[in-house]
């Protein structure tokens, strides 16, 4: 191989890897949340809670943040309730953290196991995950009651709300 050959072969490398790399990073909308960031559900500061954080990013540029999954739903069907403004059609985008990975991941295409032994900060919770398979090892290691797709959690909500 040739030195020009070289260089372009780790130039290519170097990219492939770059990609990646952005590919595992959060995505581009989501936030960390701030220390004075408060759950509008429970009112606790969100960011002591990074392996459970979820958000919800309205059309406007706006967000809410959340403590866990089930806060960020009960609040997405119901934020008057709460004191919010706006309703699910305002709503952009939705993150929340997969509990393997504990990365933000979309929350629509993500799998949600209900019932299991794991509790999130403010007891029962809905545990994310971006791949099914994982949400059915957790649900065979933890004991959960049943895996939900976004589309599926309103009716279930309840059953979770301490």
């Amino acid at each position: 191989m040739t030195r020009p050959s070289i260089s372009r072969a780790a130039l290519a490398c170097a990219i492939a890897l770059g990609a990646a790399a952005a590919s595992a990073a959060a995505p581009p909308g989501f936030v960390k949340p701030g220390k004075d960031e408060k759950c509008p559900v429970c009112g606790m500061f969100v960011y002591k809670y990074p392996d459970w954080v979820a958000e919800l990013r309205f059309r406007d540029g706006s967000r809410a943040v959340f403590d866990g999954a089930k806060d960020l739903f009960r609040y997405f069907f119901d934020a008057r309730q709460f004191g919010g403004t706006k309703g699910r059609g305002d709503v952009a985008e939705v993150y929340v953290t997969d509990y393997y990975t504990l990365e933000p991941i979309d929350a629509r295409p993500a799998f949600y196991v209900v019932g299991s032994d794991v509790y999130g900060p403010m007891g029962k919770e809905l545990i994310p995950f971006a791949r099914r398979a994982d949400a059915e090892e957790f649900l065979r290691d933890h004991g959960g009651r049943t895996i939900l797709v976004f589309d599926e959690i309103e009716r279930e909500l309840g059953a979770l709300v301490d």
